[in-house]
């Protein structure tokens, strides 16, 4: 496993523990090695949902962890398999296979994934205009599952509780309601001092998944 998605990893599971109370200590090594796991993807989905299912307390990790899976096969498994293994009919079903897994948190780790290979900084109007391209007419179906993040950048310039209040404002229905608070934190710093993630913190509404997906984030981020 690649060490940003170790420590991502790592980050995501000791923040939920500091915040919620819940021990998380044992499953580090069990998901890592289901992440290293049989090379096929299927069976390291399955090997990730029977530690979740072993830990029900862990229930809404399930698919942030989901997402890391992801991340690890198309930056590490893929490149043991054929050149063109993503364009396959192979590729075709597991992706069909697996429509309702993961959270729009993969979206951002791609994008810091080829911020990191082009040697860019992240930017949130980069990661939504040039990324997930919301302002062409194809991708409309990214622009509304957006839409909340599109309209408030305004808060990069803001505090964390103004970020808050927005986020504790969304419609529940809202696609990105889970992820707002994290991602707008993320993206108003990705480089946050002591203090200012203290300050993430103290503000949040639901700190259990909020600061794990926060601290994923930044973790996934660090130059190693």
């Amino acid at each position: 496993m690649q060490k940003a998605i170790q420590a991502a990893l790592g980050a995501f599971l000791s923040s939920f523990t500091k915040t919620s109370g819940i021990d998380t200590t044992g499953i580090l090594s069990e998901l890592s090695s289901a992440f290293e796991s049989n090379p096929d993807f299927m069976a390291k989905v399955a090997a990730v949902d029977k530690v979740i299912d072993e830990q029900p307390k862990l229930e809404e990790l399930r698919e942030y962890i989901i997402d890391l899976l992801f991340i690890h096969f198309f930056t590490d498994d893929v490149n043991k398999l054929e050149e063109d293994y993503l364009d396959s009919p192979e590729w075709e079903a597991i992706e069909e296979e697996t429509l309702d897994r993961g959270t729009e948190l993969l979206n951002v780790l791609l994008y810091l994934k080829e911020c990191h290979d082009e040697d860019i900084e992240p930017e949130l109007s980069d990661f939504l205009k040039e990324f997930l391209l919301v302002d062409e007419d194809e991708f409309q179906d990214e622009h509304r599952i957006y839409e909340s993040v599109i309209a408030n950048q305004i808060l990069l310039e803001s505090s964390a509780a103004e970020i808050a209040k927005v986020a504790n404002g969304l419609a529940e229905d809202d696609e990105i309601k889970e992820l707002f608070y994290a991602i707008l934190c993320f993206f108003r710093n990705p480089y946050p001092s002591v203090a200012e993630q203290e300050e993430v913190l103290a503000a949040s509404a639901q700190p259990e998944t909020d600061l794990a997906v926060y601290q994923l984030l930044l973790n996934f981020n660090k130059p190693i």
